[in-house]
C-alpha cells in the first residue's frame, strides 16, 4: 500500500515597506517552511494569510490597512505582522476579525500564531528548505540585514519607536549567512540596516573569529570580509552598501571600492543640505564637509556613484533654505537621487515644529528638485555613452520577430527596485538571471543607458 503523505496548510504572504521588512519577510517564511507549511501564491489557496505591514508614513499605514481589509475580504484569516503591530488597538477597531497582531522583526509569535491558526502536519518525508532559505527576491540578489533598530532621534522619524535602539547582529553570523547566500547563487548582496555606518556601535565592536581570524563588529571590517567572498564559479560577488550615514570611518571604504572588493556604490539619507532646515531634522549640519569628502571619495574611486534622499517642504522650509539645497545639489553632482514631500507621522516631534508649508508649496518644490536631479542624472548618464562596463542580467525578454532577444540589466551604479536600468539589445538567449557580462553603454536617458553586448 502507498504511503500518503499528508498535504501540508498553505500560507500566503503579502510584504509591504522597506528591504528591511522584505527581510523580515523570507526569515518568516523560511521558518513556517521548515515547519512544513506550503506557501499559497494567491489568497484562494491559503489557509491563512500574513500581512507584514510598514508605518513609516500616514500614507504608508492607510496602504498597510488597505491590505489587511483585502487579505480580509479574499481569505478572512489573516495575522497581522510589522511595523504597524504596535498599533494593534487601531488595527482590531478597524478588522475584528483578524486572527492575530504582533510587531516588528517579531519572527516567533508570528511562527505561534500561524501554528495556532493552521496546525502544522509533521512529515519526515519532504526536505521542505532549500540552501539559503525563503526568498521574496530573484535568487541572483539577497537582502543581508545587518542591524535592527536606530539610534538617532530625527524629528520626522518614528523607526526607534517602530523598531527600537540599535541591535548590531553577529558579526560571524552575517558572515556565515552571507557565505551560504553565495553559495546558493547570490551574485549580489545588498547591505541593509537603519544605520548601516553604526553597525557594532552597540556591541562596543566587539571581536569574533571567523575562518580563524579575528573580526570587529565594525562596517569596514564587514565590507572587507564580504569582499573577499567567492561564489562557485570563483566570481566576487557585488557587495552594495545602503543606508549609511557619513561619518568619518566612511573614508575607510572607499579604498575597499577602488580595490574592486566592494561594488562602487554608497546609498547615504542626507534629508536636506540648508543648516536650519537639518538642525530642525535634528541631523548634524556638516553640508560643507560632506562636498569635500565627496571630492576626496571620487578622486580615490572615480566610478563611485552616490545615492541619497531628500525631504522637502520640512517645517519651516524657507525658499532660500530650498534654494540652498538646489544649489547643493549642483555642487555635489549626485549619480541617483530620490526626493518625498514632507507628510507628518503620528508620533514624530516634527509634527509639533512651527511654521507648516503649504501643500502647493511643498508640490512646487518637490517638481523642482526633481527636475534638478533629472537634469544632473541625464548628464551623468550620456557621460557613459562608448564605455565598456560589467552589467548584471535581471531579465532576459523573448525573441522579436527577427529572432533578436533583448535583455534588462544594471550597471553597478543601479541598485534593484530603486535605480535604473541597461537595456541590452543583441543578447546570447542562453543567457540566465543573475549573469555578469561586459556591456557597451550605446545611449541613454535621465535614469536608463541602452547598449549591447561587448
Amino acid at each position: 500500500m502507498a504511503l500518503k503523505i499528508p498535504e501540508a496548510p498553505k500560507v500566503g504572504m503579502v510584504s509591504l515597506g522597506c528591504p528591511k521588512a522584505l527581510v523580515d519577510s523570507e526569515r518568516i517564511l523560511t521558518k513556517l517552511r521548515s515547519d512544513g507549511y506550503a506557501l499559497s501564491p494567491d489568497y484562494e489557496g491559503a489557509d491563512v494569510v500574513l500581512v507584514n505591514t510598514c508605518g513609516f508614513l500616514d500614507s504608508a499605514k492607510e496602504e498597510s490597512l488597505e491590505a489587511i481589509g483585502e487579505a480580509i475580504a479574499e481569505n478572512g484569516r489573516v495575522i497581522v505582522t510589522g511595523c504597524m503591530g504596535n498599533e494593534a488597538e487601531l488595527i482590531r477597531a478597524r478588522f475584528p476579525q483578524v486572527l492575530a497582531v504582533t510587531g516588528a522583526h517579531q519572527y516567533e509569535a508570528v511562527v505561534n500564531a500561524v501554528h495556532e491558526a493552521a496546525p502544522p502536519v509533521p512529515s519526515a518525508y519532504v526536505d521542505l528548505v532549500p540552501e539559503g532559505g525563503l526568498k521574496l527576491t530573484p535568487r541572483h540578489y539577497s537582502y543581508l540585514k545587518i542591524s535592527e533598530g536606530c539610534n538617532h532621534s530625527c524629528a520626522f522619524c518614528i523607526i526607534p519607536s517602530l523598531r527600537g535602539k540599535l541591535a548590531s547582529r553577529r558579526i560571524d553570523a552575517v558572515l556565515r549567512e552571507a557565505e551560504k547566500l553565495v553559495t546558493a547563487g547570490t551574485k549580489e548582496l545588498l547591505v541593509i540596516s537603519q544605520d548601516t555606518s553604526a553597525y557594532g556601535v552597540d556591541v562596543r565592536h566587539e571581536e569574533r573569529v571567523w575562518k580563524g581570524e579575528t573580526i570587529r563588529t565594525h562596517m569596514t571590517d564587514l565590507a572587507r570580509a564580504l569582499g573577499g567572498l567567492r561564489t562557485p564559479q570563483g566570481e566576487t560577488p557585488w557587495v552594495r552598501l545602503h543606508y549609511v550615514y557619513p561619518y568619518p570611518h566612511v573614508d575607510q571604504v572607499i579604498p575597499l571600492m577602488a580595490e574592486g572588493l566592494v561594488t562602487p556604490y554608497l546609498d547615504i539619507p542626507f534629508q536636506h543640505a540648508a543648516p536650519n532646515v537639518l538642525r530642525a531634522m535634528k541631523r548634524p549640519a556638516n553640508e560643507a564637509k560632506v562636498l569635500e569628502r565627496l571630492k576626496q571619495w571620487r578622486a580615490i574611486c572615480p566610478d563611485i556613484t552616490i545615492r541619497s534622499s531628500f525631504v522637502v517642504g520640512f517645517p519651516g522650509e524657507t525658499e532660500a533654505d530650498f534654494q540652498y539645497l538646489l544649489d547643493w545639489l549642483d555642487e555635489a553632482q549626485l549619480d541617483r537621487v530620490g526626493a518625498f514631500r514632507f507628510e507628518p507621522v503620528e508620533g514624530a516631534q516634527a509634527n509639533a515644529l512651527p511654521d507648516p508649508v503649504p501643500e502647493e508649496v511643498k508640490e512646487e518644490r518637490y517638481q523642482r528638485i526633481m527636475q534638478k536631479c533629472a537634469e544632473i542624472s541625464a548628464a551623468k548618464l550620456a557621460a557613459k555613452i562608448g564605455r565598456t562596463m560589467p552589467v548584471i542580467i535581471d531579465e532576459v525578454g523573448e525573441p522579436d520577430e527577427d529572432g533578436s532577444v533583448g535583455a534588462t540589466a544594471r550597471s553597478m551604479a543601479d541598485a534593484p527596485e530603486i535605480d535604473g536600468n541597461v537595456f541590452l539589445r543583441d543578447v546570447d538567449p542562453a543567457l540566465v538571471p543573475g549573469a555578469i557580462i561586459e556591456a557597451v553603454i550605446e545611449d541613454a536617458d535621465e535614469h536608463d543607458l541602452f547598449g549591447a553586448p561587448a
